[in-house]
């Protein structure tokens, strides 16, 4: 299998050690190549599996079987409208672009091709058992939270310097954030209405927006989304109200509450990024038809989350 990576950063190198310990379990041969602003020295343990350094476009060659794209939003489309031909396959990071100006009718997608956007959570243990609940429950409302503290996010970088601080660069909890309307859509649906706002209130050094905050409504219920970048203690979970319960799908501690009994479920643990990238080669290699998210559908999504208004 043949597979190049345009941009290497932190997530690149994720999904660059996942799919290479998948095809190996696989028995797959494979060759990986990256394309990068310039050809410097990979500080990681994945520098020996990358086989050749390309700087430019016109550079790459156009039998490729894989190619991810994993660089800053704000260069996906860039990338994507470059690299589409290239390959039988790709691969892209969310959010599929850092604004809804582009047309995916644009790009020359191969014929037959598969095109994949990033929905990792749907991988998830509590959201697997949440969409479960959703299917055999009423659900009268809903409150969903990703609270998350930026300077942690990344070991060993300035979050100041990094593309999540700068608007102009797709930075942002409305886009960074972007999974929690993905696995709401994959819950519930395209909602009916969205009602959302955006703006910079703490005290981070950041250009763009650190707290981002939905309404929204479905034909039988309706549910709110709290997103930021300044929670101290984080959380990521979805709380469900029933007639008779309710339900907290505590994402990170990957564990059900039923606040009504008391009676909490542990999940087993699963490596859910881990479980995408398998999906995805599985895909590829045509064990699966169903693709759960292609660009049409990540495009949906990214006009939902940007129905905030700047406040």
């Amino acid at each position: 299998m043949k597979i190049c990576f345009v941009g290497l950063g932190s997530i690149g190198i994720k999904h660059l050690k996942n799919i290479v310990s998948i095809l190996k379990s696989k028995g797959i041969k494979y060759s990986i190549h990256a394309l990068r602003k310039e050809n410097k020295p990979i500080n990681d343990d994945v520098s020996m599996e990358i086989s050749e350094v390309f700087t430019s476009y016109d550079q790459i060659p156009s039998d490729y079987d894989v190619i991810f794209i994993t660089n800053p939003t704000y260069l996906h489309y860039e990338a994507i409208y470059n690299l589409a031909d290239k390959t039988k396959a790709m691969f892209i990071e969310k959010p599929l672009f850092e604004s809804n100006k582009y047309s995916i009718d644009n790009i020359k997608f191969k014929e037959n091709g598969i095109q994949y956007v990033a929905s990792p959570l749907r991988f998830h243990p509590t959201i697997q058992q949440a969409k479960k609940y959703v299917l055999q429950n009423k659900i009268y409302s809903f409150r969903a939270i990703c609270s998350t503290y930026l300077p942690n996010w990344r070991k060993n970088t300035d979050y100041r310097k990094n593309y999540s601080a700068f608007k102009e660069m797709g930075g942002g909890v409305t886009l960074d954030l972007i999974h929690e309307w993905d696995y709401l859509i994959w819950l519930f649906g395209l909602p009916n209405k969205v009602s959302g706002y955006k703006t910079k209130v703490s005290h981070l050094q950041i250009s763009s927006d650190d707290l981002s905050v939905y309404i929204c409504s479905w034909p039988h219920h309706t549910g709110s989304l709290h997103l930021d970048y300044f929670g101290r203690v984080e959380k990521r979970e979805i709380e469900f109200y029933t007639e008779n319960d309710v339900v907290l799908f505590d994402i990170k501690n990957n564990q059900i509450n039923y606040l009504n009994s008391g009676e909490i479920v542990s999940l087993p643990s699963l490596d859910y990024s881990s479980a995408e990238i398998s999906y995805f080669i599985n895909l590829v290699l045509g064990n699966y038809k169903n693709n759960i998210n292609p660009p049409e559908d990540a495009f949906q999504t990214l006009e939902i989350s940007l129905k905030s208004e700047l406040v």
